[in-house]
């Protein structure tokens, strides 16, 4: 299994690929600074259809390139929050100002991605779980972000989009959703890591080795946070220094990537603001 959180700035994008070589992405963020995309990623790579994607939070930095990449790159099956209709959904979008063209085309999506799954995609070995709080019991498009879990080989991976503390607290009632926190070895900040999308009471169920934060540089007092005393930490070789690391982010590391060979201790690699593949810092355990 190998993920990839690509550097998108103030956004989120990964692409997961199974060992069978069947992808999976989880959002569509691009940045506009550095000029990556995924839709011109995938398919330089050779990724030219996804068994699944899945849309954390339907806000226009997790959406920004899904109009250029549906162009170019077949979605087979969509995850996303299915609580709220589409026309329901629109309208919050509506009341918050223009939709460019990520959220037209996710709206789209929304719409008419409504066929049950019959056949799911074969993964080679990876399970994925996924939570979301309902609507309208939940009306923000942050607290009505879908949790994704991923779960290889003894590797615990959460995404959990923009989820802020109430809606942490109201996915903490379910033993289920608690149960799957306490495997993730992984863990994804959620809204980037600011400071609205920490719950410490996440931490009394999780335990991971790792943080990872997709976000661009500091500019807000929100954007700091407290990760680090959740983390068990790994060792990290840069150079010629050995170290602990407990927090990863995009805007410090770049582009992050996780090998896990079945069997195997899982391998995590930054790679600054080059997209793989090339040789960077990397830590295995």
């Amino acid at each position: 299994m190998e993920l990839t959180i690509f550097d998108v700035g103030h956004g989120f994008c990964a692409l997961l690929r199974c060992d069978n070589g069947n992808c999976i992405l989880f959002d569509c963020g691009r940045d506009d600074e550095t000029g990556f995309r995924p839709s011109t990623y995938l398919p330089a790579i050779g990724v030219r259809s996804l068994e699944e994607l899945v849309i954390t939070n339907f806000d226009a930095d997790h959406v920004a390139d899904l109009a250029n990449l549906l162009q170019c790159v077949r979605v087979e099956t969509l995850f996303r929050n299915g609580s709220i209709s589409a026309a329901q959904l629109t309208g919050i979008k509506l009341n918050a100002g223009f939709l460019p063209a990520g959220m037209r085309a996710a709206l789209k999506m929304h719409e008419t991605y409504i066929e049950p799954i019959v056949n799911p995609p074969d993964l080679a070995g990876v399970q994925i779980r996924h939570f979301c709080n309902p609507y309208p019991r939940f009306t923000t498009t942050n607290d009505l972000s879908l949790v994704s879990f991923v779960l290889y080989d003894g590797i615990g991976i959460v995404f959990p989009g923009d989820l802020e503390k109430a809606g942490w607290e109201a996915l903490l009632e379910v033993p289920d959703f608690r149960a799957w926190l306490n495997v993730v070895t992984i863990f994804i900040a959620s809204h980037h890591g600011r400071e609205s999308g920490y719950c410490a009471e996440v931490f009394d169920y999780c335990s991971p080795q790792i943080v990872i934060l997709s976000d661009k540089e500091i500019q807000h007092e929100t954007q700091r946070h407290c990760y680090d005393e959740h983390a068990t930490g790994i060792q990290w070789t840069s150079n010629t220094s050995v170290s602990t690391r407990y927090v990863l982010t995009t805007r410090k590391d770049g582009h992050i990537r996780i090998n896990k060979n079945l069997g195997s201790v899982y391998r995590v690699t930054s790679y600054g603001s080059q997209p793989p593949d090339f040789l960077g810092a990397a830590a295995a355990f």
